[in-house]
């Protein structure tokens, strides 16, 4: 009897994660302008500041290089 019962509790937990992601009908939500990482431009321009404010060099945010030298 427990062992019926651990294995049904397993297999619904196990089964839970089936249906995650993301449906066709909900990508119109997911590609709104508001929605993307980067929308709002004075956001990224303080992060501009903080990160050549840190690391003592400007622009190319992708880039290593500059500042304390650990990178």
């Amino acid at each position: 009897m427990n062992r019926t019962l651990i294995s049904i509790v397993i297999a619904f937990s196990l089964s839970a994660c089936s249906s995650l992601g993301v449906e066709p009908w909900e990508k119109d939500q997911l590609a709104r302008a508001d929605m993307a990482l980067d929308s709002e431009k004075l956001d990224l321009a303080l992060d501009d500041h903080i990160y050549f404010s840190k690391e003592g060099s400007s622009g190319g945010r992708s880039l290593a290089g500059g500042g304390c030298g650990c990178n």
